[in-house]
């Protein structure tokens, strides 16, 4: 069986705290525990919302947690041997710039433009002029609760040649939601007539009836510039990843790139969606609760070995909070140990891991 290659794919829309680090932490420890790569990817085509000091503190907060990986942009992919042209002419004079770049998601755009292209020659797209905020919202990762109303198909009769009639209005390409019979089999079918499953390495077998559930979804802007389920599953495929380990409020985003993998006829990875790390009011860890920020930890002087600590005995991983590094965690992980219940975060166990500096 081939090792897996896995990812760490932080946004750079705001610091990184500590639900953050707990899904880092499992995706490394599932990679390492198999022997797998891992490629560190900077997910920022949000750009309304990307801070630019985020990129480079995040690659620290994962550094300071314990964490490594065998691709990025700070660690370019091995170079291949030059061709007989390259050893005439000599290198070119960005090669380097340019393989780190390609770990940056706003240095990918012809890519996802390629791959936008495609859908529409097969009018496996067609233009939306329903609102702006769909656009808007598309950039980014729609967690639990953001999905918004089923789409009611209001512009689906729409060809993709019917772009040049509302060009000068705003309007993005939505996917027809086609797919095979989708247990197994080729061919092409509505998937409003079928239900869609996945096995989950955590979370267990997924079911999803596409009817009442889902509908076409945004992929991209006018200009072409790529929605967040376009641009991870083209991400994915281009870099190899066989594993992909996220939160579990990204499920229902599961389905729709299943059905976009389907529809480029590539093979799909292996998911695994965990618990969130959630307040106490039960909703996901945010500014609202409070200050729990990596940098803050690392600023203060906290032992990055007393974070790892504390969230792998939340993992059940060890049965105390005692300080441990990432790489001890390695020969103890097993998807089979970690909780199905998300974590509730509070002030005291901020306190109480800020005090350890």
């Amino acid at each position: 069986m081939p090792f897996p290659v896995a990812r760490l794919a932080p946004s750079p829309t705001g610091a990184q705290h500590v639900g953050n680090a707990r899904t880092f932490l499992l995706a490394w420890l599932s990679a390492r525990s198999q022997r797998g790569r891992v490629i560190l990817r900077i997910e920022d085509i949000d750009s309304p919302r990307v801070k630019p000091w985020a990129v480079q503190q995040a690659i620290d907060d994962l550094k300071w947690l314990g964490l490594d990986w065998d691709e990025g942009p700070d660690i370019p992919p091995v170079p291949s041997p030059p061709s007989a042209e390259e050893r005439v002419r000599g290198p070119v004079a960005d090669a380097s710039r340019s393989q780190s770049n390609r770990y940056i998601q706003t240095h990918r755009l012809d890519l996802y433009r390629a791959a936008l292209a495609e859908l529409q020659s097969r009018e496996l797209v067609y233009p939306c002029t329903c609102t702006r905020s769909d656009v808007e919202a598309a950039a980014s990762a729609p967690h639990a609760g953001q999905e918004g109303p089923l789409y009611p198909g209001t512009c689906r009769h729409r060809s993709v040649a019917d772009a040049a009639a509302v060009k000068n209005q705003p309007f993005s390409w939505r996917f027809r939601f086609l797919c095979p019979p989708c247990q197994g089999g080729g061919g092409g079918g509505n998937f409003r007539d079928a239900a869609m499953t996945f096995l989950d390495l955590h979370a267990g077998p997924q079911h999803c009836d596409v009817a009442r559930e889902l509908g076409d979804f945004v992929i991209a802007k006018s200009d072409g510039s790529p929605a967040y389920q376009l641009a991870v599953v083209v991400d994915d495929h281009d870099m190899g990843i066989t594993e992909v380990v996220r939160g579990n409020d990204l499920i229902p985003s599961t389905f729709r790139q299943l059905a976009l993998y389907d529809a480029f006829g590539w093979t799909p990875p292996q998911f695994a969606h965990v618990p969130l790390v959630i307040g106490p009011d039960g909703r996901r860890l945010a500014k609202r609760h409070g200050d729990t920020r990596l940098s803050v930890l690392r600023d203060s002087g906290v032992p990055a070995e007393r974070l790892v600590g504390f969230l792998a005995h939340t993992c059940r991983l060890q049965p105390t909070s005692e300080p441990i590094a990432a790489r001890e965690l390695i020969p103890r992980f097993e998807w089979n140990r970690l909780p199905h219940e998300p974590l509730v975060f509070t002030s005291q166990m901020w306190q109480e891991l800020i005090s350890a500096s």
